[in-house]
């Protein structure tokens, strides 16, 4: 199995919950605050074209929210990108990423659907 690659923020308690949960379950995984290291826009670019620019950006968010009006309507992936650049909170998260499989956020059991044996109860 390809090690888990999980990008967030290290001061998000999501992916706080998300840590812990894959450290309880022993599953090793490399953790990437996107804050301190920036995405590289052909990465974003990748990630965009398999699940769509409106699965990676949280426009719930109070980032989202502050946002002037003329940014919250990126027209092209260059735009994206230098928002996401801007404003790295706005990605989703915590995203993880295992080989090309994609895991946005940390709710409704998917991890355990991933990660979890068949037949392992919690």
């Amino acid at each position: 199995m390809d090690l888990p690659i999980l990008y967030g923020l290290d001061t998000c308690d999501t992916c706080g919950k998300a840590r812990r949960w894959l450290e309880r379950e022993g599953v090793a995984y490399r953790f990437i605050d996107y804050r301190a290291q920036p995405i590289p826009g052909e990465t974003l670019k990748a990630w965009a074209a398999a699940l769509g620019w409106d699965a990676l950006i949280n426009r719930s968010s109070t980032t989202w929210r502050n946002l002037l009006p003329n940014r919250k309507d990126p027209r092209s992936d260059a735009e994206y990108i230098l928002l996401l650049r801007d404003h790295p909170a706005l990605l989703r998260r915590p995203f993880a990423v295992i080989g090309d499989e994609f895991l946005v956020g940390f709710s409704g059991g998917h991890y355990e659907k991933r990660f979890r044996p068949a037949g392992k109860a919690s």
